[in-house]
């Protein structure tokens, strides 16, 4: 979507659930139904789980499909209003105030600092850009790993979730005409404060179904064969199933499948699967636990599978 054409919210979950199809997400229907009423209750989506199941992906999807703005707050340990919210521009506000001093000499002191705190020299940051107005339509407003923050933070936002608003001390309140469409993800490296969780959405995003997977991979990575794809999502399925640092997410699974592409593979081998557990694990203990013995006798358990599949398919047919 490109200049300021901006579709209007779903207005069922069948409606939610396409409109994830159209961006390439393949949302199961509690997915849907927990994004639909977020939407229609114009309250924020709290979406927790693990790294990498697609969390993130749903406010980049809802920004393209309905036209909006895209605005993220990439969370860290130490974030703080002014890169939250707003800041001063310092550098232009002392050269203001030297300029004006040069011409006046008499300046207005009142004067000058009523101009140098006005608007011209505020440097807006995501949640302020979020409270304004908007012609393409409220923004999705993207607040990424909330859960790497501190709790001083959580209680700023506050008032934000609450009442879509933020105060300035030198201009005021800022209030949104329209409440951006807030979509806040947390990996649960620890625990967010049942304040903010009482304003949002909630919904655990897991590890999707073999199934549900299978069709993600057909639209994220549509060159893998069907045999590969199979392959693929059955050896991360069975993964997820093992006592691992980290389990690969979806995210991990599309990036296996596409290396494998690009590697001209169009089914697994023991060896390309030793070779290759760089793009699907990220811990060298966990690679050194599955590589070898254990990464083959996974692929065998799966040849047996699909090739027992296909006989009892024959005899059905």
């Amino acid at each position: 979507m490109s200049g300021n054409t901006h579709r209007e919210l779903p207005t069922s979950i069948d409606a939610t659930q396409a409109l994830l199809a159209e961006g390439r997400y393949v949302a199961d229907r509690a997915l849907a139904t927990a994004v639909f009423l977020a939407l229609k209750l114009k309250r924020p989506l709290f979406l927790e789980g693990e790294a990498g199941v697609g969390k993130t992906e749903i406010a980049k999807v809802l920004s393209a499909t309905l036209g909006r703005d895209l605005l993220r707050l990439q969370c860290y340990e130490g974030l703080d209003v002014a890169a939250a919210l707003y800041e001063w521009n310092y550098p232009r506000q002392m050269l203001e105030i030297r300029l004006a001093e040069s011409e006046t000499r008499g300046a207005d002191r009142e004067k000058l600092a009523a101009d140098i705190f006005s608007e011209r020299f505020l440097i807006k940051r995501p949640l302020l850009q979020a409270l304004e107005p908007n012609p393409r339509g409220a923004p999705v407003l993207l607040i990424d790993e909330l859960d790497r923050t501190d709790e001083p933070f959580e209680a700023f936002l506050l008032e934000v979730l609450s009442d879509f608003q933020a105060t300035i001390p030198e201009l005021g309140v800022v209030k949104a005409a329209e409440p951006p469409i807030v979509i806040i993800t947390s990996n649960r490296t620890r625990e967010i404060h049942d304040a903010i969780k009482r304003r949002c959405y909630y919904y655990w995003v897991d590890y999707p179904s073999a199934a549900r997977e299978l069709e993600i991979l057909h639209k994220k990575v549509p060159a893998a064969a069907l045999d590969l794809a199979q392959e693929v999502v059955a050896f991360v399925q069975r993964l997820r199933k093992r006592d691992l640092f980290k389990l690969p997410g979806v995210a991990e699974t599309i990036d296996w499948a596409d290396a494998l592409i690009q590697l001209d593979q169009t089914s697994l081998s023991p060896e390309m699967v030793d070779n290759s557990l760089g793009a699907l694990l990220k811990y060298q203990d966990d690679i050194a636990k599955i590589r070898g013995t254990e990464a083959a006798q996974i692929l065998e358990e799966i040849r047996q599978e699909m090739n027992a599949a296909k006989l009892q398919a024959v005899l059905q047919a």
